[in-house]
């Protein structure tokens, strides 16, 4: 302890503080060492809970003395215990479900339960189980389902019910299907309700239209997404994922139209009435005949008369047709599609040549055009409206494998955490430099002697008994270190092999002799120089 405080005592203020400062760091280091060593490596349990079953999670922890972090809305324990826990809570229903169902009926009682109290109860849970039953998908990680039924007043008859369904997804926004079988599930739930009167509401994408009655939307970019995707999975089953890309464009109608068609069919006709009249006429004439000389014979026919007769008859047919007729009112919204084109881009195949190596040849033309059909089948092609399909084999520039998981270290199999165990080896290094080149050097520094020098007891080589040598105290002056007076100085020997020549009295020159003089007393010549810059500094400043 003396020499403790005997090296203490030696040391400048500076150098005080600097140890000080190094000692209080070396502690901080290790301290944070140890605290990291015993400090168990921590892991998700839950995350996303709400304050009330995240409450029970935590109280249930301090029951079981197992320690625990939270970390925003993230409760965070011992990796080593995560999956047990899980187990353990899950037995305990923890993480409970905010929304209760049928078991809020259990708490009432026949005594001083009105109907309207019963009525509102009943409703309550059946919002409850309908929201249990959508959270047990798992897409969903969070559901609230509202109905609305109207009472009846008086005489007027009751309204149709409605109901509301506002769902959080875990991956993505919801889909239509998705959003159709929710509106069924909630309809089928309550007497009276009809699936369009339940609204689906994803909280990150809005109103979600499930397509069953609606109006066809006229969101182009949407219908086209639907389209490539279809695409894609088909082109993908032949050549692979991730060697297709698929670019659609819809050109869609933006103004209303109304046609009106009328059409008629002469060759299709049917009669619907026949009209026929037959009109018959006879005439029959008779008169006496005129003298000429035929009568004036004996046998001749004197005085005969004259017969005609004339008959005419007529018919006529009048048939009524209708002609077959045909009349069309057409009225076409926005969003009928006027032109669709379509770009392919496939990648060829990879082959290894005779050499060994890899080369990249394009697909025939054959399978292209096969690729061709099953593109236009599932788009509806149509050429008369312009349709236009491109497809086309080229080659893909290599992508970098993202996510690939490597070949696990004997780091890894022992369970041992390589990011701690890095953080743990910086501390440790620089503790490590702080105690053995800031407080070592420090403490082991001798203390400065200002003494005078002990006069040399031998004789040099070149005769004679050596003077004793001035004291070194950093001032030179006329007094201390005249010229002359180092000319007369007595030789100084320096044993040692490799040494400076032996310096004597009037032979040698002063610049050597003084030389020879710092090197024996290399301790107390850094000192005055270190005086003679601290000097300095306190001038300037």
């Amino acid at each position: 302890m003396e020499q403790v405080l005997s090296v203490w005592n030696a040391l400048e203020m500076r150098r005080r503080i600097i140890v000080v400062a190094a000692t209080i760091a070396v502690f901080a280091a290790v301290l944070g060492l140890a605290r990291m060593a015993a400090a168990p490596n921590l892991a998700l349990l839950y995350a996303g809970l709400e304050p009330g079953p995240a409450g029970e999670v935590v109280a249930s922890l301090d029951v079981q003395g197992v320690a625990y972090e939270i970390r925003g809305g993230a409760i965070y324990v011992d990796a080593t215990q995560r999956d047990s826990l899980r187990m353990t809570l899950a037995s305990e229903g923890l993480p409970a479900n905010s929304s209760k169902g049928y078991e809020l009926l259990d708490d009432l009682s026949g005594f001083g339960t009105t109907s309207q109290m019963f009525d509102a109860a009943y409703w309550r849970a059946k919002e409850g189980e309908l929201a249990r039953t959508i959270m047990s998908s798992p897409h969903v990680s969070l559901a609230r389902v509202h109905i609305g039924t109207p009472t009846s007043q008086g005489l007027r008859p009751r309204g149709q019910p409605t109901a509301s369904v506002t769902v959080t997804t875990g991956d993505g926004a919801l889909d239509g299907s998705h959003a159709k079988a929710l509106k069924y599930l909630v309809a089928s739930a309550v007497p009276g309700l009809a699936p369009e009167d339940v609204s689906v509401i994803d909280s990150r994408g809005g109103l979600v239209q499930s397509g069953d009655g609606a109006a066809p939307s006229g969101n182009a970019s949407d219908r086209a997404e639907v389209l490539k995707h279809n695409i894609e999975r088909l082109l993908e089953a032949r050549v692979g994922f991730g060697n297709a890309v698929v670019e659609l464009s819809i050109d869609t109608a933006q103004e209303n139209e109304r046609i009106l068609e009328r059409r008629f069919d002469p060759d299709e006709r049917v009669a619907i009435s026949t009209d026929t009249t037959e009109t018959a006429n006879t005439a029959n004439e008779s008169g006496a005949g005129g003298v000429t000389v035929a009568s004036n014979l004996p046998a001749g026919d004197a005085g005969a008369g004259s017969t005609s007769t004339s008959n005419n008859s007529e018919t006529r047919e009048r048939v009524n047709y209708e002609v077959s007729e045909t009349t069309r009112e057409i009225e076409r919204g926005p969003g009928g599609i006027r032109r669709l084109t379509v770009a392919v881009l496939v990648d060829g195949l990879r082959t290894v040549n005779a050499a060994g190596e890899e080369v990249w040849v394009p697909r025939e033309d054959a399978e292209l055009e096969a690729l061709r059909d099953l593109v236009a089948g599932a788009v509806g092609f149509d050429e008369a409206r312009g349709d236009q399909i491109t497809i086309k084999s080229m080659e893909f520039e290599p992508i970098m494998e993202v996510g690939s998981e490597g070949a696990p270290n004997l780091l890894t199999r022992l369970g041992v955490d390589v990011m701690a165990l890095a953080k743990l080896l910086i501390l440790a290094l620089v503790t490590l430099v702080l105690g053995l080149f800031v407080v070592r050097p420090l403490l082991t520094n001798p203390a400065v002697q200002s003494e005078a020098l002990p006069a040399p007891s031998e004789t040099g080589p070149g005769g004679g008994a050596e003077a004793d040598l001035p004291a070194l105290t950093g001032e030179i002056d006329d007094g201390d270190f005249p010229g002359p007076e180092l000319a007369r100085m007595t030789d100084i020997a320096i044993a040692g092999e490799g040494g400076p020549p032996a310096l004597t009295g009037g032979e040698a020159d002063p610049v050597e002799r003084l030389r020879a003089l710092i090197e024996e007393r290399q301790a107390e010549t850094v000192e005055i120089l270190r005086g003679w810059m601290e000097d300095d500094r306190e001038e300037r400043a």
